[in-house]
């Protein structure tokens, strides 16, 4: 089955848990610079810890028989910064290589993608652009280069606002790839620019001739997802039909609380299962995965409640 036909179908997705929190809190490795955990590919000690994780990961989809999706370590690395960090192209091309190597060795039914992120914060909207259309022209090389290394789709991690998410949908949806655009919102109901998300799913899909497969968001704990969900201005057909997803943050700290805290705010994975198997059941919700906090734990704890619900 390929990538677009599981949404088409509908069928219930297993993502990636965090990744980040735990290979600098559980395999002690750090990188420097802003292209962050990017270069790990080339070390043995970096490809090692992913595997592994990965690893973990996989066979909970194998166990409850659901799809797997991955993301390659890219979010903050861009054209812009990874010269900066002594890398080139192919610090892309080989993450996608190496994630692809990790799916075919697999045994299950999953996917490889090259995930993008915004110009600016995606937390606090800092630097970001204000116009799409340079936002379009800043990550058309990026997606062109992740389609020609053979990712499996493209996805956009924590998008903070209306004319980056326009955007980068613009650059994905002018390669071959299907992709993903996950958004950062708040409790509010909003993108950290203030747009709604009704309003952020409509442009975006009248703007491109491809549209994403779905929305979703990361980072984020359920209860928040559930209460900006709720808000008047979100409750329409489109968000229910469009809004399919969440990587979950295990605390429903506000992002400025958690971004680069000393101390990792988690919570049982049995709790943070709930929450996810709430916006199944409430909000229809497909795409299912964790961000920091998580672990092995909870995304088995998170794919038994939603098999079995």
């Amino acid at each position: 089955m390929g990538f677009t036909d599981l949404f088409a179908n509908q069928r219930l997705l297993l993502m990636e848990g965090a990744l980040g929190e735990r290979l600098k809190r559980e395999y002690g490795l750090t990188t420097k610079g802003i292209a962050d955990m990017a270069s790990l590919v080339y070390l043995p000690e970096g490809r090692d810890a992913l595997r592994a994780i990965w690893g973990e990961y996989i066979q909970v989809a194998r166990t409850y028989g659901l799809p797997f999706i991955a993301t390659t370590p890219t979010r903050r690395a861009n054209r812009d910064r990874i010269p900066a960090a002594g890398l080139d192209e192919h610090v892309f091309e080989d993450n996608v290589r190496f994630l692809a190597e990790i799916r075919d060795q697999s045994g299950i039914e999953m996917y490889a993608g090259g995930m993008m992120g915004s110009v600016g914060n995606a937390y606090t909207a800092e630097g970001c652009l204000s116009s799409y259309q340079a936002v379009a022209d800043f990550h058309r090389w990026e997606a062109g280069v992740f389609s020609a290394a053979g990712a499996d789709f493209l996805f956009a991690g924590l998008i903070p606002t209306l004319p980056e998410a326009l955007g980068i949908a613009i650059a994905m949806a002018e390669t071959p790839c299907p992709y993903l655009i996950s958004l950062t919102i708040q409790g509010d109901g909003c993108l950290m620019d203030g747009t709604p998300i009704d309003t952020a799913i409509a442009q975006v899909d009248a703007m491109v001739e491809r549209r994403p497969e779905c929305f979703m968001t990361n980072c984020v704990h359920p209860s928040i997802v559930s209460q900006a969900l709720a808000q008047p201005f979100n409750q329409t057909e489109r968000v229910r039909k469009r809004f399919k997803g969440l990587q979950a943050n295990t605390s429903a700290l506000p992002y400025c609380e958690l971004d680069n805290s000393p101390t990792l705010r988690t919570s049982p994975p049995d709790e943070l299962a709930a929450g996810m198997l709430r916006l199944r059941k409430e909000n229809g919700f497909q795409v299912f995965g964790g961000c920091c906090g998580t672990d092995a734990r909870h995304m088995e704890a998170m794919a038994r409640a939603l098999v079995h619900s």
